[in-house]
């Protein structure tokens, strides 16, 4: 430490979660509410509507999540020194992790909705960006009067045309009459230790 100033050492999963943002909540008999978003399970049971402990938060109890997956989130016990795992309610509503700004996104498409509908509008929301447009989307609504002639021209010129016949297949070429090979140009070793802007 002394020599170098500090030890790179590999987060562990605790690090991970303790450099996440963190929000103080009181834990309800419903579990934790987040942006419309329930979470919920049975390790909470002894937290409920109880005081965390912490007097400069007035009893609230310190949560951690991740603003780009909302699937989960993690609740610090401090009587037992550890953190929690709660997942969302309605996760298996929506089949692929998500994150905050595509919840937001779908809640605004659903003004005024319930849980349920949200998470159904996120779904959908990410099966279209998955899929990409169908064929009426991608095509625009009202065409020019050009492009209605090209189309039809298009259509009347292939009406009736027989459709070509696949090339054939190349014959194999036998290596021995084969003389139109690429010369081989050798690559030059890597030196790290050399200066990468001296010109050869």
């Amino acid at each position: 430490m002394q020599s170098c100033g500090y030890v790179p050492v590999p987060l562990n999963g605790e690090d991970y979660i303790e450099l996440l943002p963190e929000r103080w909540q009181a834990i309800n008999a419903y579990g934790i509410r987040i942006k419309h978003r329930t979470y919920d399970d049975h390790e909470l049971n002894p937290l409920r509507r109880q005081h965390s402990g912490v007097m400069e938060k007035k009893g609230l109890w310190e949560i951690h999540h991740d603003p780009y997956d909302i699937s989960q989130i993690w609740v610090r016990d401090r009587h037992h020194n550890r953190w929690i795992t709660v997942f969302w309610k309605h996760l298996h509503r929506v089949g692929v992790p998500f994150g905050e700004m595509a919840w937001d996104h779908a809640r605004d498409q659903v003004p005024g909705g319930t849980e349920e509908q949200i998470a159904d509008a996120a779904d959908a929301l990410l099966r279209r960006a998955h899929d990409g447009p169908s064929p009426e989307e991608a095509r625009p609504a009202k065409r020019s009067r050009r492009d209605r002639r090209v189309a039809a021209r298009t259509r009347a010129t292939t009406h009736g045309r027989p459709v070509p016949e696949p090339p054939a297949a190349e014959p194999a070429h036998d290596d021995e009459t084969d003389t139109d090979l690429a010369k081989v140009v050798p690559l030059g070793l890597f030196d790290p230790l050399a200066n990468p802007w001296r010109r050869p």
